[in-house]
């Protein structure tokens, strides 16, 4: 079983990455696979790309759903709690306070929380798009293979009929992953014969 101090940095980590992050789950993955790959050594990068891969499949919010499988691997359940509660409870905070203090009109007619919000936007762009090219990278995507998520990417975004829905191509995924899989063990199993 792990020790407090395992879960009070798994919280700690993961409420400063929630905390100061704008931009939604996919500006968050950058920072945490800085700070659980690179700076905590929790997990190796292939790893936290296979979690992200699981994270993002699931329902939910894809912030607290990496949360969630990074706690769990580093020390199950009580790790999984620490890490979404430390992400959870800044924006509960903050929305909280708005809530309390501010009314929507408020905040949409004050310069300077608007001026606030247009220079955080390009920003927040740069912080989806590294962790894009990041994964692409660990995943092994090259020029070669690049117009796979490309071509899945174009096809969602077409509004297609049935072609537009991304969990056609999660299970696709799947079944492809697994066939590969199926196939590389019995070219192996029948090598070792």
């Amino acid at each position: 079983m792990a020790n407090m101090r395992t879960y009070v940095q798994l919280f700690a980590s993961f409420l400063k990455i929630g905390a100061f992050t704008f931009g939604g789950g996919w500006a968050m993955i950058s920072i945490i696979e800085k700070e659980v790959v690179d700076t905590r050594r929790w997990v190796e990068r292939q790893e936290f790309l296979d979690l992200l891969a699981v994270a993002q499949s699931l329902p939910g919010i894809l912030a607290v759903n990496i949360a969630v499988a990074v706690g769990d691997k580093i020390t199950g359940k009580g790790g999984a709690v620490a890490a979404a509660l430390g992400t959870i409870l800044p924006s509960f905070l903050i929305i909280l306070f708005i809530a309390m203090f501010l009314t929507p009109d408020a905040i949409k007619n004050n310069a300077t929380l608007s001026a606030i919000f247009r220079g955080i936007r390009p920003a927040v762009v740069a912080l989806i798009i590294a962790p894009v090219i990041s994964s692409a990278r660990s995943a092994g995507i090259t020029w070669r293979t690049v117009w796979i998520p490309a071509a899945v990417a174009l096809l969602i975004a077409s509004r297609l009929p049935y072609l537009s829905n991304p969990i056609l191509y999660i299970v696709l995924g799947a079944a492809v992953g697994i066939f590969i899989y199926r196939n590389r063990m019995a070219r192996e199993g029948g090598e070792a014969r």
